[in-house]
């Protein structure tokens, strides 16, 4: 059978590599969908790396087509334009449309987020 223009990977929990990426107090594991789909998508899952340190991100923006949050394990607290504060814990999800002004304003030292996006590189614009 022919293959489009994704091709099929496959990622192991025990091989994660978890790298400092965008903010310092968070660590990032690469799921291989942005390699995969060729740019097109990308999914990571995100985790605390300094419980100690304030995990406010400050009001921003992402240049999006897709952005979807899906809470792993643990708790989180976002300021969402046009709704407020929001509280997130494991199992709920919430989707950003492109633009949406947010800032978290908590997690908890357990928190584990996936994160998916269209697409896989996006620019991010302070408010």
């Amino acid at each position: 059978m022919k293959q489009g223009k994704h091709k099929f990977i496959v990622k192991h929990a025990g091989d994660a590599k978890w790298k400092t990426g965008l903010r310092e107090d968070f660590e990032y594991n690469d799921l291989g969908i942005h390699e995969a789909t060729n740019g097109e998508f990308s999914a990571h899952v995100i985790r605390i790396a300094d419980p100690d340190a304030d995990h406010h991100t400050g009001k921003h923006a992402h240049v999006t087509d897709f952005q979807m949050i899906y809470v792993l394990q643990g708790e989180a607290r976002f300021w969402i334009e046009g709704e407020g504060e929001v509280s997130v814990a494991k199992g709920d999800c919430f989707y950003q449309p492109d633009g949406l002004v947010h800032d978290a304003l908590w997690m908890s030292a357990d928190c584990e987020l996936l994160e998916i996006t269209s697409p896989g590189e996006f620019e991010t614009v302070k408010d």
